[in-house]
């Protein structure tokens, strides 16, 4: 009878203790693993937003099995003692689409792959988004990235419906800072106008190219760039094939869609730190990793002049993202300063 009265009544409480710290943790864990906070200093901080009287056993019990779980918002630092805020996690649909290309799209296959090769695949994924978010953020251009599109109960289709990153380029003057002033004469004069004081870029990222996969890569990219003024497909692998080079030039002569590689072997993704480092790094830090790429220019993007307002204006109401991008950019607008978009 103590046991079952146990189970009845202790159970909840730690499911409420974990829902509590899945609530409070984001706010108290630092996103660099170089800040890492220890145990002590967490459960203190933890305890002046927690309900009910819990044990630092309980939360220390909870801090390492949450850490473990990539779902969780709390990661502990590879060696050390420390905890840092795990960054947003791999859109799912994106993951499964690298996953099948493994397997050049025999779903019978993916089932065969080995645990291990399906978990490095999805962090050398992670990596190089965070590579790309990063060079496009010293090199001027603004990134923004859409995640709750690709997630686990999000339809297939959405694969063709939204980039992973839209790329903005202000054309009012000033230097390609993280934060800068727009030319207040020239933002008044395109606005008079009726001129976009910016160009967005629709940008689909993938690991590697090959023949088999590169026209469905393409053509996706195409797609979730109708509404914007130019796509982007950008790969992490080098492209080495000469037939692979020229199919995608030929495409993208006829649509406009640009292609890069960044240079990244698989090989070299595995020696890169994880996401959160790059996403963190210092000046030095982040120096060094980008002298690890080898950006070729497969081809050029195609800029439109305006925008499709009727596809924009649907995708803002089917999506909270787009809605936000949206707004973010009307905020740079009204304030007369370009800055990188942050989550609310």
């Amino acid at each position: 009878m103590n046991w079952m009265f146990l189970t009845h009544d202790v159970l909840p409480s730690l499911m409420s203790l974990r829902q509590q710290l899945t609530d409070i943790l984001p706010t108290l864990l630092p996103g660099n693993p170089s800040d890492s906070i220890k145990g002590t200093e967490l459960i203190r901080l933890t305890r002046l937003q927690l309900t009910g009287n819990y044990s630092d056993a309980s939360l220390r019990y909870h801090f390492s099995i949450m850490s473990c779980d990539p779902a969780s918002p709390i990661a502990k630092v590879e060696k050390g003692q420390g905890y840092y805020r795990r960054s947003a996690p791999l859109p799912a649909l994106s993951g499964a689409q690298e996953l099948l290309a493994l397997t050049q799209g025999r779903l019978d296959d993916l089932t065969t792959v080995d645990q291990d090769i399906m978990d490095n695949t999805m962090l050398r994924i992670r990596k190089f988004r965070a590579v790309v978010t990063r060079y496009f953020e010293i090199n001027g251009r603004f990134p923004f990235a859409f995640r709750q599109a690709f997630a686990k109960d999000a339809p297939i289709s959405n694969l063709w419906k939204y980039p992973e990153i839209v790329l903005v380029d202000w054309e009012t003057g000033g230097s390609p800072d993280e934060e800068m002033a727009l030319d207040e004469a020239m933002l008044s004069f395109k606005q008079r106008l009726g001129i976009s004081p910016f160009r967005l870029h629709a940008a689909r990222l993938r690991i590697q190219s090959s023949l088999q996969t590169y026209r469905e890569d393409f053509y996706q990219t195409l797609a979730v760039s109708g509404w914007s003024q130019g796509g982007e497909l950008i790969y992490a692998a080098p492209i080495d094939d000469e037939a692979l080079s020229d199919g995608l030039r030929r495409l993208s002569a006829t649509f406009g869609v640009g292609v890069t590689s960044f240079g990244l072997t698989p090989h070299a993704l595995d020696e890169l730190p994880r996401p959160a480092n790059i996403l963190n790094a210092h000046p030095q830090e982040t120096d060094a990793i980008m002298a690890k790429l080898d950006i070729n220019r497969i081809a050029a993007p195609r800029s439109r002049t305006q925008l499709d307002w009727t596809e924009l204006c649907a995708l803002r109401n089917e999506s909270k993202e787009a809605e936000s991008l949206v707004l973010w950019l009307t905020r740079c607008i009204n304030e007369r300063r370009a800055e990188a978009y942050k989550e609310d």
